[in-house]
């Protein structure tokens, strides 16, 4: 293939996400491996890439060793394609064929002679002479080949062939041998992988990977991805250090004065801060009045919801008096539920950064970590993708509040589902405690990095007029954060109940 080829515009795959993995595309004139188990996705991905030729005047071909014709226009049917473009060759053994006892060689190592099969999809590419081609699969050539050696050569004549055709070669492997052939991978110019993995519990998940691209620094590891009527969709991973940036530092005010004043003044922007405490604490409440603040200075805040309903959180907030519903109807506040089982990490990053770029919101909620932690079958690199997300959010001056869900009630000795401490520049910590005959809360501010902040424990209620109540330090009280604490003052240090007011 010639010099001039790798300076031509990069083909577009048809798949956003995937071209930007790949840094732009497919370098024409190239022969390409898209490897994957039965039900990955390569017919869908094959189809797009030459409905994406064609959509530029391009002639494309398919030409297909397994499937029909009619089967490949099903496929495309389900997304709501006509293929109109499209030219589909079926190069299928015939029922004489099948019941034959020739024997098929395709490039015998003493005499380079083309087989049958060969010949044809050859001939097809001689009539068309199209700049996009797929065939599907290897599989089929594999078994005609009969050996490896014949196998790989066979691969190396059709890339010869290809050369100075200026055409684009995609090669689909089913890898329904039991060990795995790296021949073609050698041969081909660039690999793609696409990866189908079934959790104990919920949906499938896929998984894109890019194995080999030579001369293009693209984009490495696993990237989640679906495959959606209208085809598939890349959610490319969060690289924290491709967006760096400084943004302008200032305070978000949360909209109570005596919670600002234990955060001195608020949550810097590019932040993140993490809410932590026993179930009905009121973390998300905290949260829910950070995003409503946001929303009524006209920004833009966006709750990610794993653990409540919207309606339930709607009708929570109604109750208590925070205005949400208003800003979420007018579109101020973006409200999104998130089912775990169903939504890979990689989707998830994508809304959140969807959020961050296309809706530019100035606050982000994720509600809880609990929920998140399920969405990731392997809970190890929850805190590296969690580091990536904040840092890229950080970076575009994108406030973060997370919610966790310690288990148990009262006492010192509750954990999380993951440490994340590490991970937030600063820490609510709520708590239950005993006082009086009642269970009450208190919340304090544990850890704010770069910045002052107040150290008191203060009583937190919800209820009542205004919703939400933060009372004065708990001075008189010695070991509110045990769950049972002393009262070594005089008279009436806790706020008063809605009965008692």
């Amino acid at each position: 293939m010639t010099e001039t080829a790798s300076a031509a515009p990069m083909h577009s795959t048809g798949v956003s996400g995937l071209d930007y993995i790949l840094r732009g595309g497919l370098t024409p004139n190239r022969l390409y491996l898209v490897e994957g188990v039965p039900g990955a996705g390569k017919t869908t991905l094959a189809l797009q890439f030459l409905r994406e030729g064609a959509r530029q005047g391009e002639q494309v071909l398919y030409v297909t060793l397994s499937e029909t014709e009619d089967e490949l226009r099903a496929v495309a049917a389900s997304h709501g394609w006509d293929l109109e473009g499209v030219q589909i060759r079926e190069v299928i053994p015939s029922e004489g064929n099948l019941q034959s006892d020739q024997t098929y060689t395709v490039f015998h190592p003493s005499e380079v002679e083309l087989s049958e099969t060969t010949r044809a999809i050859l001939n097809e590419v001689n009539a068309i002479k199209p700049t996009r081609v797929v065939f599907d699969s290897l599989s089929e050539l594999r078994l005609l080949a009969g050996n490896p050696l014949r196998y790989r050569r066979q691969v190396l004549a059709l890339k010869q062939f290809f050369a100075g055709r200026n055409c684009t070669v995609v090669l689909l492997d089913d890898r329904t041998q039991m060990d795995h052939d790296l021949q073609v991978q050698s041969i081909a110019h660039g690999v793609i992988m696409l990866d189908l993995t079934y959790p104990e519990y919920g949906s499938e998940r896929r998984r894109v990977r890019v194995i080999k691209y030579r001369g293009i620094p693209f984009r490495g590891g696993y990237h989640d991805f679906l495959i959606r009527q209208g085809g598939l969709e890349v959610f490319e991973r969060i690289v924290a250090s491709d967006s760096r940036n400084a943004p302008v530092r200032r305070w978000l005010s949360s909209g109570l004065d005596a919670l600002d004043a234990l955060l001195g003044g608020g949550v810097e922007s590019g932040s993140s801060t993490l809410i932590v405490g026993a179930a009905g604490t009121g973390k998300s409440t905290i949260a829910a009045k950070f995003a409503t603040a946001a929303a009524e200075r006209g920004e833009r805040a966006a709750l990610f919801l794993f653990d409540e309903s919207p309606h339930i959180m709607l009708n929570r907030m109604d109750g208590l008096g925070i205005g949400i519903r208003r800003h979420v109807d007018e579109g101020r506040v973006i409200l999104q539920q998130v089912d775990p089982a169903e939504m890979s990490p990689g989707e998830f990053a994508h809304r959140i950064r969807d959020a961050a770029e296309r809706d530019q919101v100035s606050l982000v909620v994720i509600d809880s970590l609990n929920g998140y932690l399920n969405a990731m079958p392997e809970e190890r690199f929850l805190t590296i993708q969690l580091h990536e997300l904040l840092t890229y959010l950080g970076q575009r001056g994108v406030a973060t509040i997370m919610v966790a869900v310690q288990h148990g009630l009262i006492g010192t000795t509750m954990v999380g589902p993951v440490d994340a401490s590490y991970l937030a520049d600063s820490i609510i910590m709520m708590r239950y405690f005993e006082a009086e005959g009642e269970v009450r809360q208190a919340l304090s501010v544990v850890k704010k990095r770069g910045g002052d902040h107040e150290r008191t424990i203060r009583e937190f209620r919800l209820g009542g007029p205004g919703g939400i109540h933060i009372g004065e330090p708990l001075r008189q009280f010695h070991g509110v954060l045990t769950g049972v604490p002393q009262f070594r003052g005089k008279g009436d240090a806790l706020l008063k109940s809605d009965k008692d007011s």
